[in-house]
């Protein structure tokens, strides 16, 4: 896999609002493997607070916890994503 891959897995993880199913339609990586590659990425204790914040209830993370108003993966105002590649405008 590709840097610039892992990059943005590890981005979209270490946002609240991105669910893991978004993570798993763009590179295929299920939450284990993204939990797997965050653990072998971060250091230890920025991955623990990540997986602390992640499990509180606060994070969004599953798509069973978001509100049912949110039907987007990101804020409307990011640009366009489609297979991981930024379209132009």
């Amino acid at each position: 896999m590709k840097r610039i891959d892992i990059d943005r897995i590890i981005e979209m993880a270490w946002e609240d609002r991105t669910p893991f199913e978004a993570i798993t339609i763009q590179f295929g990586f299920s939450e284990s493997d993204t939990i797997k590659l965050m653990r072998s990425e971060l250091k230890r204790n920025s991955f623990n607070l990540w997986r602390k914040r992640v499990n509180s209830g606060v994070s969004q993370k599953h798509l069973k916890k978001r509100s049912a108003d949110i039907k987007r993966f990101k804020c409307s105002m990011q640009k366009t994503v489609s297979m991981n590649k930024i379209s132009k405008r």
